[in-house]
C-alpha cells in the first residue's frame, strides 16, 4: 500500500521552519522554492522536500547571499543536472565571500578580546579606566 506524503498547511510550514506565514509568501513570491507551491482547497500545503528546500534558502540567506542569487540558483536546479557546473561556481563563489567575512568577524572578535582583557584585567587590579584621564578620553592609539 502507498503512502501518501503528509502536506501541512503554511502555519504548520511556519511553525516548523521557525519562518512566519509572511516569509513563506514572501519566499513564494520571489521565487525561491524549487517547485511551485501546491494548493489543496485553495490553501497553500508543503510536503516534507519543500521544508528541506526552505532550510537551504534560510542558510542562504543567513550567510549573506543575495535574494538575486538564491533565485539564479533555483533557476539552476530547476533546468536539471545540466547546470551542476554553474551551481558550483555559484555556490564557490558564495563560500569564498562566507569566508572573507568570517576572517573579518574573527579579527573583530580578536579586537574585543582584548579589550574585555584589558577591562577586566584593570577591574582586578585598581578599578583605573585606562582610557580616561579625567576631561577627556585618551587616544586609542597602542590601548587595543
Amino acid at each position: 500500500m502507498s503512502r501518501t506524503p503528509a502536506l501541512l498547511s503554511i502555519g504548520q510550514a511556519a511553525e516548523r521552519t521557525g519562518l512566519s506565514v509572511h516569509t513563506l509568501r514572501f519566499y513564494e513570491k520571489e521565487g525561491l522554492l524549487i517547485n511551485p507551491v501546491r494548493r489543496v482547497g485553495g490553501q497553500r500545503v508543503y510536503s516534507e522536500s519543500d521544508l528541506s528546500w526552505l532550510y537551504l534558502c534560510t542558510r542562504l540567506r543567513a550567510s549573506g547571499m543575495p535574494l538575486p542569487a538564491i533565485r539564479e540558483y533555483v533557476a539552476l536546479v530547476q533546468e536539471g543536472e545540466s547546470t551542476m557546473q554553474g551551481r558550483l561556481a555559484l555556490l564557490q563563489s558564495h563560500r569564498e565571500r562566507v569566508s572573507a567575512q568570517i576572517e573579518e568577524l574573527q579579527g573583530c572578535l580578536a579586537l574585543v578580546s582584548r579589550k574585555v582583557a584589558l577591562y577586566e584585567a584593570q577591574l582586578a587590579d585598581d578599578g583605573s579606566d585606562p582610557l580616561w584621564t579625567g576631561s577627556c578620553v585618551v587616544g586609542l592609539e597602542g590601548q587595543d
